[in-house]
């Protein structure tokens, strides 16, 4: 398996985190996953805005440019030779030693770059049958907007989901849905799809900017407003977004089947338009259906 580290791709086993680094003692660094499709690298561009985007809400001076960062994980991806997959990558704020909660000075202190390429499939059945989701208070810190690698109240919130037998949760903040432990929460009520703002309670979606994109092309109405914890059991359909889950639908929350218990119409139209973008942008039909 080969890693992206700095500026040099090398083998796993070449890479050294200094246990000084902010990232594995703060968690002081940002993440992207990329969806990998027929080695096309789906909506590289708006990753990496996100990424600069939340590098300068965090202060965090990015050792490289787009141009520079884009082009060497082209070369990862190429490189490990296979077409369908998810490329993570991340980048902490570096060493800094001694350990000083202070932010060090960006002059002395070069951030750490990592990413890995691995394979990875649609989850078709998933798509096909649906997801339970239970629903969990929202105790994340108040910066969601930042994909940050400090992921313990998302990692929680799933675990609590698991031990109580649901495949994910829904989480919610003073009884409004926010969204579900890493993807973006939807519901469809009498033929319009709600889903929360973007704003400092979430996080801003690449996939929920494309399903709001071909929402809006297939006139399906789309409100960015938060719904009550009451709303989601007088929900049509629901589903969840996200790079990797791409549309997944919902049909049960806690013990409440939604809509008819199988994925709705709505959703499916989503899914399709999605599924055909991704098509379209990278010569792909793998998979493609009904769903």
């Amino acid at each position: 398996m080969h890693i992206l580290w700095n500026d040099q791709i090398v083998e796993r086993e070449a890479v050294k985190i200094d246990i000084e680094d902010r990232g594995y003692q703060y968690g002081d660094g940002l993440y992207e996953v990329v969806r990998v499709y027929n080695g096309h690298l789906y909506m590289v561009e708006e990753h990496l805005d996100r990424l600069w985007h939340g590098a300068e809400k965090i202060r965090m001076h990015l050792p490289f440019t787009k141009e520079e960062l884009t082009a060497n994980l082209k070369k990862l991806v190429e490189l490990e030779r296979f077409k369908e997959g998810k490329l993570y990558f991340q980048v902490t704020r570096g060493i800094d030693s001694p350990r000083n909660h202070a932010l060090p000075d960006p002059e002395k202190v070069k951030g750490v770059l990592t990413a890995n390429y691995r394979p990875y499939e649609r989850p078709v059945e998933k798509m096909e049958e649906g997801i339970t989701v239970a629903v969990v208070p929202d105790t994340r810190w108040l910066h969601c907007d930042i994909k940050s690698l400090s992921l313990l109240g998302n990692v929680l919130s799933l675990d609590e989901a698991r031990r109580q037998g649901f495949d994910d949760a829904v989480l919610v903040r003073d009884n409004k849905v926010t969204e579900a432990s890493a993807a973006n929460f939807w519901i469809v009520k009498d033929g319009t799809v709600y889903t929360h703002p973007d704003g400092q309670l979430i996080l801003p979606g690449i996939t929920k900017m494309k399903i709001i994109e071909l929402a809006r092309e297939m006139g399906i109405r789309v409100k960015e407003e938060a719904v009550s914890e009451e709303e989601l059991f007088t929900a049509d359909e629901c589903f969840v977004s996200g790079s990797l889950t791409e549309i997944v639908p919902v049909i049960k929350v806690n013990d409440h089947i939604v809509g008819t218990g199988k994925p709705g119409e709505i959703t499916k139209r989503l899914l399709n338009a999605y599924i055909t973008s991704v098509d379209t942008v990278c010569g792909t039909s793998k998979n493609k259906g009904e769903r």
